[in-house]
């Protein structure tokens, strides 16, 4: 069947705008192919090649993804032109994966001007070579407790997709998707924009104002605002957390009305349920950090090592010296 094209008027460029895309080891498919299906339905639904795109990686022969499909490189990590726009594309282990010859070509590239991006967790790639410093930034909501540890200086925010001058992050997925639509909408249009999102049958497009966790809500999947605020003041109060009695007063009740809310609707108390947030962040630093574990328990509001790992003992079978040497492998997307 012959489908006949609504083309999207737009001027053609003296020059395709050229995409590099970065691929590390054991990098996450989804959010590269999110990116790179974008630019060529860009193309396809201008009518004109907007955007052209090359594969370079380390070696310059073959780059294997998450998912174990290889893909041929066009380049290895050469100078490119000033012109280009570098996207690194992360996955899993992105720490083994940031290689100090990908750390160091990026800082080369970046001094030279380029517009460089990290997808899912090549964020972590992009602040290990120091090109985030004092810049917003996001990362998968999995890897955001070590990356904030690892990266003081990095304005981290939860955002899905954050541009902050000449860097990008997304924060994995289908946010590949929102970050290019927002590039092609600079440069072409909202109408090509969303003739790209019309495409990809993508009918909700994000900005970087939009975060990318469930609300707090749909998450626990009850709608209490109480509750949900409770919950919102534990999570960010980790480190230091904060007793019953002073959560409850925050919100205009009682201990014990705060105590019932957590029953009805959780199954556990207020104080069970801040302790299963403080030992969840403690398994993702356990596992993607190599903080010590007495560094590990502080950063989660334990006094004391014996503490922490009795509390982790009894919640997960398991101590945290066990843990981290289980998971030789550090978790990411």
């Amino acid at each position: 069947m012959d489908i006949q094209l609504q083309i999207v008027e737009v001027a053609a460029p003296t020059k395709p705008r050229r995409f590099v895309f970065v691929l590390l080891d054991r990098f996450t498919m989804l959010s590269f192919s999110c990116a790179l299906e974008s630019l060529r339905l860009a193309n396809r639904m201008a009518g004109k090649k907007l955007y052209e795109w090359v594969l370079a990686g380390e070696g310059g022969e073959v780059a294997t993804c998450s998912n174990g499909t290889e893909f041929r490189l066009n380049l290895d990590l050469d100078e490119l032109s000033r012109e280009d726009v570098v996207l690194v594309c992360g996955g899993i282990d992105v720490q083994a994966a940031t290689t100090k010859r990908v750390v160091n070509w990026l800082r080369r590239e970046a001094r030279r001007g380029l517009m460089i991006g990290g997808l899912c967790t090549a964020g972590y790639t992009l602040a290990k070579a120091g090109l985030l410093d004092g810049k917003k930034a996001t990362i998968h909501w999995e890897n955001q407790d070590s990356f904030a540890e690892e990266f003081e200086e990095v304005k981290l925010t939860k955002s899905v997709f954050v541009v902050d001058g000449n860097r990008m992050t997304t924060a994995g997925g289908t946010a590949s998707i929102d970050l290019m639509l927002k590039l092609i909408a600079d440069q072409h249009g909202e109408d090509l924009a969303n003739a790209v999102a019309d495409q990809l049958i993508y009918s909700s497009i994000r900005t970087d104002q939009d975060t990318q966790r469930l609300s707090i809500p749909t998450r626990i999947g009850v709608r209490h605002p109480k509750l949900s605020r409770v919950i919102q003041i534990m999570e960010a109060n980790i480190e230091e957390p904060i007793s019953p009695a002073i959560l409850a007063r925050d919100v205009g009740m009682s201990t014990r009305q705060l105590e019932r809310l957590f029953r009805r609707y959780l199954t556990r108390s207020p104080k069970r349920y801040y302790m299963e947030l403080r030992l969840q962040k403690a398994r993702n630093l356990l596992m993607q950090t190599d903080m010590s574990v007495i560094n590990v328990a502080l950063a989660c509001g334990f006094a004391s090592p014996s503490h922490f790992s009795k509390c982790y003992r009894a919640h997960y079978e398991t101590t945290p010296y066990r843990e981290r040497g289980t998971h030789g492998t550090r978790l990411s997307i």
